[in-house]
């Protein structure tokens, strides 16, 4: 994928690279040990062993009534795996796997696939169980009312081999998307598929089921310098316990959609997963690199298609992200990106 639009490394298998009307539309760092030193944010990282936040940074009931510690790194939560969770990891890869077509996207040009694999011991971060995930990317491209779209397609993959008969995976990527070029997000036009969320308490932990949001998101909102400030989870499937811990089955949902009036670039994500947080960036902290400028709040916003947040908790969705051997976690996500 020398000349592709899109380029990764082995580094969190992160998404370095995806460009678009001559943008790079995802923040990142010109090399690799620039992300090892400054990726407090977690730009482009493959995010695991679980994604966002676990409540206490203790897994309360696993393998027969066991609880586990798990790594601190978020007040007293365990955030994005842990200290050093898989986005700060090196992957095995790329290594091509020829070309593939993305289900529920027609019409794929090229389809130019390659894979990155993880060995995750037991005991990593404190999590149990020896896990090998995988993530697959397809590039291609569709043609749409005259416009050409840049389509991103990743295939995620765990399965628990070794160490425990059960443990819990949540994995996304989690890309800031800036679609003007501009030090801020701002002026972007979003629309979310969804206006329920997860509400939360201080440490960003659930306090009950999905409930209606305080903006009317199905409705398209502008991003402003400073408002709206969101970091919240936003529930697409509200029959929690009936989501399977592979979803690479069901259908692709559109999760968000944006677009910069100035740039004219759009954004779609799409995912097979229940649920997605959409962060409007107040945390970004980076500073100048290698002659790209320092990222600062609100520099690029994400959208991390996943489970119920703290779900490995919570009786009533721990099924959701419950592997247990035998099985395979799975799930796809789907950028779509073009230029007017």
């Amino acid at each position: 994928m020398a000349d592709a639009p899109v380029s990764f490394l082995p580094l969190g298998a992160i998404i370095q690279t995806l460009n678009v009307g001559g943008i790079n539309i995802v923040q990142g760092f010109p090399e690799q040990a620039h992300y090892e030193a400054h990726n407090d944010p977690f730009f482009g990282e493959t995010i695991g062993r679980v994604a966002n936040r676990i409540g206490g940074a203790r897994l309360d009931s696993l393998n027969g009534g066991k609880s586990y510690a798990l790594a601190t790194n978020n007040g007293p939560n365990n955030l994005h795996g842990g200290v050093v969770g898989w986005g700060k990891k090196i992957w095995d890869g790329p290594a091509p796997v020829g070309t593939r077509q993305i289900p529920g996207v027609d019409g794929l040009e090229g389809g130019e696939s390659v894979k990155f694999t993880l060995v995750s011991p037991d005991g990593d971060e404190g999590f149990p169980g020896k896990v090998v995930a995988s993530v697959v990317y397809t590039v291609g491209k569709q043609q749409q009312d005259g416009k050409e779209v840049l389509v991103l397609g990743m295939e995620y993959e765990a399965e628990l081999v070794d160490g425990a008969d059960e443990t819990v995976i949540n994995m996304t990527n989690h890309s800031y998307f800036n679609l003007s070029g501009d030090p801020s997000i701002e002026g972007t036009v979003v629309e979310l598929a969804s206006n329920k969320y997860l509400p939360v308490d201080d440490g960003g932990i659930p306090t009950g089921g999905p409930t209606t949001f305080r903006l009317d998101t199905h409705k398209a909102f502008t991003l402003g310098a400073a408002e709206p400030d969101i970091d919240d989870c936003f529930v697409f499937n509200e029959a929690a316990g009936a989501v399977p811990i592979d979803t690479r089955a069901s259908p692709l949902n559109k999760n968000v959609s944006a677009h910069h009036p100035g740039s004219g670039i759009h954004l779609e994500v799409l995912s097979t997963e229940p649920a997605f947080q959409f962060y409007t960036g107040k945390y970004i902290d980076v500073p100048e690199v290698a002659g790209v400028p320092a990222r600062k709040a609100r520099s690029g916003f994400c959208v991390e298609p996943s489970r119920y947040v703290n779900a490995a908790n919570v009786d009533d969705w721990k099924s959701q992200m419950l592997l247990k051997k035998g099985e395979k976690y799975g799930c796809r996500i789907v950028y779509r990106a073009w230029k007017e």
